[in-house]
């Protein structure tokens, strides 16, 4: 991304689980890439959740699949993982731009809340919402989950890279 002399480095943030990345989710960093000079994959940890892939197999994976699919423009897509809130990990990486893709109308009401929610504890970051583009919009991680577990084809919902993984997972 070209920079006009003097301008400040747009750096944004997309927060996920990303257990497992899927085609969807490229989708949303492609379109972060043409707003943003770096965009931070930044993988969430919470206790709570029992992810299929541990934080260094997700990191491995997305880095694999962007190089994969973006070459050098993966470069612009360092991944790191953090806990607690988006926002204090965006302030941590030097983002004023948080990510959010959006698939349908569910989903806008959900993050339209956590907008409003963020703009109040962090003033300063400003939410972008992307829309998924038609062929994407109807995949989910989770749905991608269950019809790897029950070894259904996921290979049209994801990259290449982790549709291998996913087979190796559930191969029992």
């Amino acid at each position: 991304m070209d920079k006009k002399p003097g301008m400040k480095e747009r750096i944004a943030i997309y927060a996920g689980s990303f257990d497992p990345l899927t085609n969807g989710h490229l989708d949303v960093l492609k379109g972060a890439l043409t707003i943003a000079d770096t965009v931070h994959v930044a993988i969430g940890i919470q206790a709570s959740k029992t992810p299929v892939f541990s934080l260094e197999e997700r990191i491995a994976l997305i880095e694999r699949s962007t190089r994969a699919e973006l070459g050098g423009e993966a470069d612009r897509l360092p991944v790191s993982s953090f806990q607690g809130l988006v926002i204090d990990a965006a302030k941590e990486l030097g983002a004023s731009i948080i990510i959010r893709g959006l698939r349908d109308g569910t989903d806008l009401d959900y993050e339209m809340q956590m907008a409003g929610m963020n703009e109040t504890m962090a003033p300063d970051l400003q939410t972008v919402f992307l829309p998924a583009s038609p062929s994407v919009r109807t995949i989910t991680a989770t749905l991608v989950r269950q019809i790897a577990s029950m070894g259904g084809n996921v290979e049209p919902f994801v990259p290449g890279i982790v549709a291998g993984a996913l087979k190796e997972k559930y191969k029992n």
